[in-house]
């Protein structure tokens, strides 16, 4: 069946993820703000979920139209095929959201659109009652300027979660943006990387799967592996045929540093989850003192504290000072920092960055600085 599909995304990281739809074989459709369009079909949805490392979730768009009254909307959702989905038994739930739209009551615009969907399910199987006892079918009914799209999620749990995280440390940077900034730079496996300011490990782990070539989603379930409509066949052929692509032999150097053993502590348990344990040195050093190890064309990408106390601004300032001064030592090196820090360009480089990247860590706005180092002579 052929299927137009949803990669939404946190704002920032359409580029990424819409050039890792391309490298699964997907033809894109548009790329809005936040959403990624593509064609599809039940195969993708296992392949997109199971594969893309900077979305947070993959959807099913089950309509677009436009509704200037409730009655509009009720008689479009009705009209939908639901039943090529849900089944009698299917626990579904209608979530909704209206920007600058004449129906602008969200629990009303979702009571109706509920209504609509069992209309048309009591229609389709000849019943009146649903136990709403079986998988889970997570429906969005997105309302702007009048126009609503109407989304079937497949993903379940944001694709953010990996399944390896066990342990963390106070602000985590989400997985998917890890990975991102990751992609963004100019990292390649055969680079050395070195992020120091680790904390429970999330840049340097991410690295090491990109490295590896594991699937992120491989650890975990998603919503569509309990639906009918998606055979078990394909999710285990999938499965498989990324199991046999994981490269277990490509040799990787990645140091992830941090001066709270904790966290040091943490970042070990949670590669050691990702199975990537051996690809990683974790140590508790400062982040202000890295070292080249004598290699050139380094990656540091790192995501620093963000220092909103006093004294937590002269630690970070301490940082940005052994940054400025190593990579005057070691010009082909290249630094990929987020922070919402607007000082970093003076204070660490001394220069504008090569290029900004507006993008947001959880609800924060931060920007991802870019610094590109010299090309080094033996590449």
């Amino acid at each position: 069946m052929k299927l137009e599909l949803i990669a939404a995304t946190t704002f920032g990281l359409e580029a990424p993820v819409k050039r890792e739809i391309e490298a699964l074989g997907y033809k894109i459709l548009r790329s809005e703000d936040g959403k990624i369009t593509f064609l599809g079909d039940e195969r993708a949805i296992v392949r997109a979920n199971l594969w893309l490392r900077c979305a947070d979730r993959v959807q099913i768009k089950m309509g677009e139209f436009e509704a200037l009254e409730f009655e509009d909307l009720f008689q479009q959702m009705k009209g939908i095929p639901w039943e090529q989905w849900i089944p009698p038994e299917g626990r579904f739930i209608v979530n909704g959201s209206s920007v600058k739209s004449k129906l602008s009551s969200v629990p009303a615009c979702q009571s109706v659109a509920e209504k609509a969907l069992i209309e048309r399910l009591k229609e389709t199987y000849a019943i009146d009652y649903f136990e709403k006892s079986g998988a889970l079918y997570d429906i969005k009914v997105s309302i702007l300027k009048d126009r609503v799209t109407v989304t079937l999620d497949t993903t379940g749990p944001s694709l953010h979660k990996r399944g390896y995280r066990q342990s963390a440390v106070a602000a985590p940077i989400k997985e998917t943006l890890a990975a991102a900034m990751i992609q963004l730079s100019f990292w390649k496996p055969d680079r050395i990387l070195v992020d120091p300011c680790c904390g429970s490990g999330t840049i340097p782990i991410e690295a090491a799967m990109i490295g590896r070539n594991i699937a992120p989603g491989l650890s975990r379930h998603f919503a569509a592996e309990e639906w009918e409509a998606i055979p078990a066949d394909l999710w285990r052929e999938e499965r498989q045929q990324a199991y046999e692509a994981v490269d277990w032999d490509k040799p990787l150097e990645i140091y992830g540093y941090d001066i709270d053993s904790d966290a040091v502590r943490a970042a070990e348990e949670n590669a050691a989850e990702a199975g990537v344990a051996d690809d990683i040195v974790f140590e508790r050093h400062d982040g202000a003192a890295i070292d080249s190890g004598g290699q050139e064309g380094g990656i540091i990408i790192t995501n620093p504290p963000y220092g909103e106390r006093i004294g937590d601004r002269r630690s970070i300032e301490k940082l940005y000072a052994g940054w400025a001064g190593f990579l005057a030592e070691n010009p082909t090196w290249s630094c990929f920092v987020i922070t919402p820090d607007k000082t970093i360009e003076n204070k660490v480089f001394g220069r504008p960055a090569n290029r900004r990247r507006k993008l947001f860590n959880g609800r924060l706005e931060v920007c991802y600085y870019q610094y590109h180092g010299e090309k080094p002579k033996s590449r």
